[in-house]
Order: structure tokens, then C-alpha cells, then sequence
């Protein structure tokens, strides 16, 4: 137990270190991204208002031909999601909030595609 403890520890420590230099506003919201095992999902939050502008996940029923939410692939299909959906919206800049994953595998991969897709970081 104490070891899960530390990491989790460990995580969140990684979380406020990262989001201690990131504030969405208006002009350019955040793109929050979230990572589990099975699922990864991403949000465009501005944080001025305390609102979520778009979100997509592999969990959404819209996504429905994804098989499993846990690879590379299924990452790439909710970037260019995430990006059309803030496209629809009037987003086309954005800040990256990584959280406590690394920028590798999955989440790399979600940016590139939203990155291809017309996003601006």
C-alpha cells in the first residue's frame, strides 16, 4: 500500500507542476488531456469561466468504431475528433496540458492529430 500511495503522490505532484504554468483563457483555452488503461479522453477548458468548450473520449457512443480505447490508434481518432468538435466551436488555439502522463505514445499521439487536424498549440 505504501508504495501505491507514492506513486500516487508522485502523479499528482507531476499534475500541479505542470498545470502551475497553464491557465486557459478565452483567446487560448487548454486542451486537457486524461489517460487510463482502457481510455483517453480530452477536453478544451477555459478556465476563466470554469467551462469545458468540447470534449471527446474513446468512452463517447459517437466513437463507436473504436474497438479499444487503449492504444495508439484509438488516441489518434479522438485527436482529430477533439480537433473538429473545437473547430465547430471557434477554437483554433489552444494550450496542451499533459498532466502527469509524459508527451509519449498515446499522448503524442492525440497531439499530432490534433495538430494535423488544425489545431495550434
Amino acid at each position: 500500500m505504501k508504495h501505491a500511495k507514492a506513486i500516487g503522490k508522485q502523479r499528482q505532484r507531476r499534475t500541479f507542476r505542470v498545470r502551475k504554468r497553464l491557465r486557459g483563457d478565452a483567446t487560448r483555452p487548454r486542451l486537457c488531456v486524461t489517460r487510463s488503461h482502457k481510455n483517453i479522453s480530452a477536453q478544451i477548458i477555459d478556465d476563466e469561466q470554469g467551462k469545458t468548450l468540447v470534449s471527446a473520449s474513446t468512452a463517447d457512443k459517437g466513437l463507436s468504431s473504436i474497438k479499444y480505447g487503449g492504444n495508439v490508434a484509438a488516441a489518434e481518432e479522438v485527436g482529430k475528433v477533439i480537433a473538429q468538435r473545437a473547430a465547430d466551436a471557434g477554437v483554433k488555439l489552444v494550450r496542451f496540458d499533459r498532466g502527469a502522463a509524459k508527451f509519449h505514445g498515446r499522448v503524442a499521439a492525440l497531439a499530432e492529430a490534433a495538430r494535423e487536424a488544425g489545431l495550434e498549440f
